[in-house]
């Protein structure tokens, strides 16, 4: 190897050059500087009238708490934990009531999802149901496109973790589809052959999906939590319904409007059926565990759906099924042991959950959904609606993950929209709806978002412009045909 020759010394007299102190900077010290600024300030700040002595210092903590998560100086539970702490060890929140997230029944909704959405990987269901739509729907790329978005439909309601959903099944499907058709991360004309067509679409179906069912992201139900916080009940079959109409005029619309504005070059794919009854006819035929696997599933929506009927709680029915796959061995102990998503899951949501509460218990919500709903008084309720609707949309650019937002905001806007007037349970599934819809905004907006990201295949400068026109079309779908289908069904 050729060694770049050294340059020559400089004189004595001479003092070397002193980079400027922001080298010095380490990130790790700015991601943790920041989080710890936001907590100690909220120590600092006087406390408003009608708020308890404590509720100033436990936003900070709150807040501080969340932009550790935004920024990641450590990794997301660590800094839950972190959190946690300074709360008790403050006396900003007794060890009972920091503690009280991990007893909430919605968390364990949760956990109690990401296990079963395990059983889909562990079997190979889902990539057998995917196959299917590849070989039936697979002759074109827009064909492909939809094969997708119905398995990313029909494994949503039992899959929390939209971020499995997307990197665990759908994304090695269109992965292998793409070097069938030769499509790479590089060059651009490779990737644009079908690569970048398939995975940008399916982060905008995705996030249609998520926004369909309670249990199709892990932030869900927390909204639902936050809401019944505020005297609003919404359950799993009501969300369902509510959002069925402009869900699936969404994953019909999406895939044909990614085929106009980011069309791929490849617009015929003849292999992939073929490629697909090939891996169907290697995997042979269902296996006992995927019949099991499937039956749970059914018998799970089922009983979700009818759950309010029936006076049996969505949590009972989750792990229900949890029992089942691990009565018949289709999940093992280890499977629910080495989940770390489900647990990291747990721990984080514990903290925050028991963070909000005692900012509702405070009197830290009411009062900053009322100087949220300031900024709108005197509209009337529903300009004052669209508005509030529009800016939480749109705040998410300042968000790296659609659960962070949900916790940090959801309560404030909605308290802020029924203050304006808006009908409760309308205003409490619009926001819940919108907690989704913003998460393919940007390259780093959701989990989803992250995994397509990494792959090479879409360019940051695509992000933001794609990204931006297929909100406006969600805006429109969710606003014209989800409001007139929530009027027909009495919401508002």
């Amino acid at each position: 190897m050729t060694q770049t020759p050294a340059p020559a010394a400089e004189p004595i007299s001479t003092p070397p050059p002193v980079p400027p102190p922001h080298k010095h900077v380490s990130p790790l010290l700015w991601k943790a500087g920041i989080p710890i600024l936001l907590a100690v300030s909220g120590f600092l700040l006087p406390t408003p009238d009608g708020i308890d002595p404590h509720g100033m210092a436990m936003l900070g903590i709150f807040v501080g708490t969340i932009a550790g998560l935004i920024l990641q100086p450590l990794p997301t539970g660590s800094v839950a934990l972190i959190g946690l702490a300074v709360a008790m060890i403050t006396r900003t929140q007794e060890p009972a009531d920091a503690l009280a997230g991990f007893s909430n029944s919605t968390i364990w909704l949760i956990v109690a999802a990401f296990f079963i959405a395990e059983g889909f990987l562990v079997t190979g269901l889902g990539e057998r149901i995917a196959l299917h739509f590849v070989a039936r729907l697979g002759r074109t790329s827009l064909g492909l496109s939809y094969g997708m978005a119905l398995t990313d439909l029909v494994l949503a309601p039992a899959t929390p973790s939209n971020t499995a959903r997307a990197g665990g099944v759908i994304y090695p499907i269109i992965a292998s589809l793409s070097k069938l058709e030769n499509s790479r991360p590089e060059p651009d004309e490779s990737r644009k052959r079908l690569g970048a067509f398939l995975l940008l679409t399916s982060l905008q179906v995705n996030v249609v999906t998520s926004a369909m069912f309670v249990t199709a992201m892990a932030g869900n139900p927390l909204a639902v939590a936050a809401a019944a916080e505020l005297g609003v009940d919404i359950s799993w079959a009501r969300w369902a319904i509510a959002a069925s109409v402009p869900g699936i005029a969404s994953i019909v619309a999406v895939p044909w409007v990614m085929s106009k504005i980011y069309p791929p070059t490849v617009k015929t794919t003849p292999e992939a059926p073929k490629h697909a009854r090939e891996r169907l006819a290697a995997s042979g035929s269902t296996s006992r565990p995927e019949k099991i696997m499937a039956a749970t599933f059914g018998g799970l929506l089922v009983l979700w759906c009818a759950g309010s009927q029936l006076g049996i709680n969505a949590t009972s029915v989750a792990f229900a099924g949890v029992a089942v796959l691990l009565v018949t061995k289709v999940l093992t102990w280890k499977n629910l042991v080495t989940d770390t998503g489900a647990w990291q899951t747990l721990v984080f949501f514990a903290v925050l959950v028991g963070m909000a509460s005692q900012l509702q218990a405070y009197g830290v919500i009411g009062w900053v959904g009322d100087k949220v709903s300031g900024g709108v008084a005197g509209l009337p309720w529903l300009l004052a609606f669209a508005i509030l609707t529009v800016v939480y949309f749109y705040a998410h650019y300042l968000f790296a993950s659609n659960t962070a937002q949900i916790v940090a905001m959801y309560a404030v806007f909605l308290a802020a929209a029924l203050a304006a007037g808006a009908p409760p349970l309308f205003a409490a599934l619009v926001l819940g709806f919108i907690g989704n819809l913003f998460g393919g905004l940007a390259h780093y907006s959701s989990g989803p978002a992250g995994v397509i990201f990494g792959s090479g295949f879409v360019k940051t400068s695509e992000w933001f412009r794609i990204g931006f026109i297929m909100s406006v079309v969600l805006i429109a779908i969710w606003t014209v045909i989800g409001g007139a289908w929530m009027k027909l069904l009495g919401i508002w």
